[in-house]
């Protein structure tokens, strides 16, 4: 009989309660190690800066630097690299008041925050890595696929924002985004180029396109061909996403989007509904890229209690923040002409 076994006496809502005030003690001891280490590395950056003459000399003196790092990882071991002390200055240079750090964050949180030059981007990350608790891997991939310059496109929208760090999807709506960054592929806003040039680079570029799309796509096939009545017609790209279990077909249109559209799209979600599921499949879902789209249009054309068919604007590049919040004062000001109206 082993020590467990000899144990079976012990109430075991008597031990849970025991177990959960040591792991919450663990979690507050971890807390405080984090807030310490956080502290600590700015007030070291802090004296960094100081030493090298200040705020204007302080991108400087890497001697200084260089040999630091050498002493203290003689004397503290690992953790005092050359880089690591260059965050720790930035870190000062970027936050000057300790009392404007937030607690819940860690140290390799805020080394991620303070590689973004734009102030207010850092505002809103810190903002929404508190509030939503994420950790360093949602901050990371928030940062990577341009979180704060999509919320400022989608007039503030926040549900944009957690869509990328969500964990599991449970509706489809929860994996569309509006608009689509596709500056991987190469084409420039302003060439001419057709709809077949665009898939084209979107194939060349699947692993990006795919890393776009969000979470759970695989690809499928390109220009996938179905028959009815003797007449062809083609899906531009046909996907799978394996966390809603369903397809996903894609349709690009280079110029606005039309009521026409919409409404082959409707046509290839029905094929697909009815000819393609397997079982255990949910219903497919499709996605209309488009270089620009009436949100007006989209709404009266498709009913009230869609669930399959999106549409989204793609971008050939990131625009910067100053186009952004020009397009958020034109949609704005359009919003208003159209209450007026009413």
């Amino acid at each position: 009989m082993n020590e467990l076994e000899k144990c079976n006496y012990i109430d075991q809502e008597f031990y849970k309660s025991v177990k959960e005030v040591l792991e919450q003690a663990r979690k507050r001891v971890y807390r405080n190690i984090q807030n310490e280490m956080v502290l600590t590395y700015w007030q070291i950056g802090k004296m960094i800066v100081e030493k090298q003459g200040g705020l204007e000399r302080a991108k400087y003196g890497d001697r200084l630097i260089k040999e630091l790092s050498i002493q203290l990882t003689k004397d503290f071991g690992k953790g005092f690299t050359i880089s690591n002390l260059k965050y720790m200055r930035q870190f000062f240079l970027t936050f000057q008041k300790s009392h404007a750090l937030r607690g819940q964050l860690t140290w390799t949180h805020y080394k991620l925050i303070i590689s973004l030059d734009n102030e207010k981007a850092r505002d809103f990350y810190i903002k929404k890595a508190v509030e939503d608790n994420w950790s360093t891997r949602q901050l990371e991939r928030a940062i990577h696929t341009f979180s704060y310059q999509r919320y400022l496109l989608s007039k503030g929208n926040h549900d944009v924002v957690d869509d990328t760090v969500k964990k599991e999807v449970i509706d489809p709506k929860d994996i569309i985004k509006d608009p689509y960054v596709l500056d991987f592929v190469g084409l420039k806003p302003d060439s001419s180029f057709y709809e077949k040039d665009l898939e084209q680079a979107l194939i060349t570029h699947l692993n990006e396109f795919l890393l776009e799309l969000g979470s759970g796509f695989a690809f499928v096939a390109r220009q996938r061909r179905f028959d009815m009545d003797g007449r062809n017609f083609y899906v531009d790209l046909v996907l799978y996403n394996y966390k809603l279990k369903c397809f996903v077909l894609i349709d690009l249109k280079r110029g606005d989007l039309t009521h026409q559209d919409i409404g082959q799209m409707q046509m290839y979600v029905n094929y697909y509904t009815r000819e393609m599921m397997e079982p255990g499949d949910n219903p497919p879902i499709g996605i209309i890229l488009s270089a620009d789209k009436s949100d007006m249009l989209v709404k009266y054309t498709l009913p009230l209690d869609n669930k399959q068919i999106y549409a989204s604007k793609y971008m050939l590049y990131l625009p910067k923040e100053e186009e952004l919040q020009k397009e958020m004062n034109n949609q704005l000001k359009a919003l208003q002409d159209f209450r007026s109206d009413d």
